[in-house]
C-alpha cells in the first residue's frame, strides 16, 4: 500500500532565496488559519515532503520564522505557532502604589461606531470615512482610576464588539480579541511622549487641567502583520517608571 502526501507549491520570487520564499509561504499558511495560535507544525520531514525542499531548506526557513517571532521551538516537543501577546500592559511603563497588589481592573467608559478619521484611518491602513469602533477605556487599581485609554479598532473584524453589554469585558482585551473575534495580537509597537492633559484627559483620572502626562501610542499588529489596533494611552506623569538594561 502506498502513502500518498500532499504537495504544497510554493514560488521563488526574484532576489529571494529560496528559504526564505519557503517562510513566506509558511506564514502564509498560518495567516490562512491552517495552524491556528498555540498549535504545532507537522514535523520538519513532513514539511519538506509538501514543499518538495530538502531537510535542510525546511529548518532554514522555519529558523527564519522563529527569527520573525512567529513561531517558536519548544525543546522536546516541536515547533509552534506563537499564541501572541496577552497584554503587554501599559502599567509597566508607571509606578502606582495600591498597597494591594491586585491585578488592575477596566471600566470601558463609552463605545462608539465611527467614521475614522484620516490620522486613525492611515494608522490602522483604512480609507478614511471607513467604520471604526472607539473605546475609552479607564483602568483601576484599588478601585483608584490610574490610566486613561482611546482605543480604535476596524469594525470590519471587532463587529462581535459593537454589540453587547461592557459590563461583561475582560480586564484583558488581547485574550478577548482572540476569543470573541479571532484576531490574534502578534505584536505591538509602543511610542512613549509627554504632554499636559486637558480637563477631559485629567478628570476621569482625579487629575487637574494642565497636570503633566505621559503619553503611549501604541499599534498592534495580527499574525498578518494587519494593524488591528490604534491606541493612546495617558496617565500621571509623576508617576512614570521605566527601566533599561543595557548589556
Amino acid at each position: 500500500m502506498t502513502t500518498s502526501h500532499k504537495v504544497v507549491a510554493f514560488d521563488s520570487a526574484p532576489g529571494l532565496s529560496r528559504y526564505a520564499a519557503l517562510a513566506a509561504a509558511l506564514r502564509a499558511r498560518v495567516v490562512a488559519g491552517e495552524w491556528p495560535p498555540g498549535s504545532a507544525l507537522p514535523a520538519e520531514s513532513l514539511l519538506a515532503t509538501e514543499h518538495q525542499v530538502a531537510l535542510g531548506t525546511m529548518r532554514r526557513a522555519l529558523e527564519l520564522l522563529v527569527a520573525q517571532g512567529l513561531v517558536e521551538r519548544i525543546h522536546g516537543r516541536g515547533t509552534f505557532v506563537r499564541q501572541g501577546i496577552a497584554g503587554a500592559s501599559m502599567l509597566r511603563f508607571f509606578r502606582f502604589d495600591s498597597g494591594s497588589g491586585e491585578m488592575p481592573r477596566s471600566r470601558i467608559l463609552s463605545r462608539q461606531r465611527v467614521a475614522a478619521p484620516a490620522a486613525v484611518a492611515r494608522r490602522l491602513g483604512l480609507a478614511t470615512g471607513e467604520m471604526v469602533l472607539r473605546l475609552q477605556r479607564l483602568r483601576l487599581l484599588a478601585d483608584q482610576p490610574c490610566l486613561l485609554e482611546e482605543l480604535w479598532l476596524p469594525l470590519d473584524v471587532f463587529a462581535p464588539l459593537a454589540e453587547g453589554s461592557t459590563a461583561e469585558w475582560d480586564d484583558l482585551l488581547y485574550p478577548m480579541f482572540a476569543r470573541r473575534c479571532g484576531v490574534h495580537v502578534h505584536r505591538a509597537v509602543d511610542d512613549i511622549g509627554f504632554a499636559v492633559l486637558t480637563a477631559a484627559q485629567a478628570i476621569p483620572l482625579g487629575l487637574a487641567a494642565g497636570h503633566p502626562g505621559v503619553v503611549v501610542q501604541r499599534a498592534a499588529y495580527d499574525l498578518g502583520g494587519r494593524c488591528v489596533e490604534w491606541r493612546t494611552t495617558r496617565g500621571d506623569a509623576h508617576a512614570f517608571h521605566y527601566t533599561v538594561t543595557i548589556t
